[in-house]
Parts: C-alpha cells; structure tokens; sequence
C-alpha cells in the first residue's frame, strides 16, 4: 500500500497492521511511539513511507494484503497482543500460520469462549467496534443454577449495576440452566455482570454469532479466513 501524500500516524500504524485507529491513538499518547527516532505523543502527527516509525521499538511498514480470520478462542486465552502476566494470548494460536500482525477486533474474556475476529485491516476494525455499527452478537450461558425468568425481562428492558446501564436485544431460556444472549453495543463483562447481580454462577459462557457469521463445526482453537462476501456482510451493518 502506497502512502505518497503524509497522512496522520495513527492512520499509518492502523495500515500497517499495528491495531485499530482508535487504539493506535492510544499506543502514540502513552509514548510507544517514534518516528525517525524521537518519540511521538501528538495523534495529528502526520507520516509517509519515507519515515522509520516505530511501536515499541518495531519497524512499522504498511502490509500489502488484507486479511480477515475467525477465531474460536478457547477458554483460557487472553484476548491482548502480549500479556504482562505471561498468561495465554489468542493471538498466539494465529502467529504460527500468519506472518502479518494481526490483533483482535473487540475482546472476550479469559474464562470465555467463542468467535472472535482477528484482522490487520484498521478500517475494517474501526467499523465492527464501532457500537453505531449495530452488528449483533451472540452467547450461550451456561449456569450451575436455574436462571430466573426476571433475569431476562430486566435484562432485556434494561437494568443500572453500580451506574451502568446494560440492555441487551433479547435472552432467551431455553432451558432452566441454559439462555441465549444477543448483545449489540455490548459493555465490557455486560453478561457476567448481570448474571452476578442476580447472584447466577455461569458454568460457562460461548459467542456464537457476530452478525451473519456462525459458530458451525468451528473447532475450539480452530480458525478460517473470512471470505470476501463475509467480510463485506459484516461491512454493510
């Protein structure tokens, strides 16, 4: 990819695969990076290929091909580039088999299960994040204890935890230990806090779906690369 005309750094790091635009803004204001040696905090910053810029001491080049995987994380795996606590990263499941830098686009938690999509496409990651996007998502839950029906009605009107609001588009029971969850904005935790607040244990906790994209015979610790009409359904949302 060719950047003749200066655009601004973290745009550049975004095309180079570093990670959203978003969170580059945020790798450049906590100082991880330098262009042509001298470190950088100022976002507007403006860049071209004939610069060396670096995020934590690498090279940062923009990449040639875009790619686009799904990701069924097992439980276990931290859902960040590296982890301080040298805890299992699901990224480490893809470096094998991809030599671009790849991350994340939003997060599952540790003890969660499920799809997630990896990219190096800043633009493509800019607009699933988004919460204007308005692409769904998916969870089975899966507790030790019957799940209340009042669960899932306050949960679907809406209910405030410690100043937070969370709503969810529908929870459905399907049985008495088992409910599906669709979840747009989605806040950080939003179902196990819920769950907590009623005081259900959750057993175990699955993304499904984002969007138009299924689980299907998707392995645990399996991937696949999203096809072009998958990456331009998720697109349109």
């Amino acid at each position: 990819m060719q950047t003749a005309s200066p655009i601004r750094l973290q745009l550049y790091l975004a095309r180079c695969g570093a990670a959203s635009r978003r969170a580059c803004e945020t790798f450049i204001a906590d100082g991880r990076v330098s262009v042509n040696g001298t470190i950088v905090t100022a976002a507007g910053t403006k860049v071209s290929e004939a610069d060396e810029v670096r995020l934590d001491g690498v090279l940062m080049r923009p990449e040639s091909r875009r790619v686009y995987v799904l990701l069924h994380k097992p439980a276990g795996y931290v859902c960040s580039m590296a982890d301080e606590k040298g805890r299992k990263t699901a990224a480490s499941l893809l470096e094998p088999h991809f030599s671009e830098r790849l991350y994340n686009v939003g997060r599952l938690d540790m003890f969660s299960s499920g799809l997630i999509i990896f990219t190096n496409d800043g633009e493509f990651a800019k607009r699933l994040s988004h919460p204007s996007s308005g692409i769904e998502k998916e969870y089975i839950v899966k507790t030790t204890v019957p799940v209340p029906a009042e669960l899932a009605e306050r949960f679907e009107k809406g209910i405030r935890i410690e100043g937070v609001f969370y709503k969810c588009r529908s929870a459905d029971i399907r049985s008495s230990r088992t409910v599906h969850i669709v979840l747009v904005e989605g806040k950080n935790r939003e179902i196990r806090r819920v769950f907590e607040h009623f005081e259900i244990p959750i057993r175990s906790l699955t993304r499904i779906r984002i969007g138009s994209i299924c689980m299907e015979n998707l392995a645990e610790g399996a991937f696949r690369e999203l096809s072009e009409e998958e990456c331009r359904l998720l697109s349109a949302y």
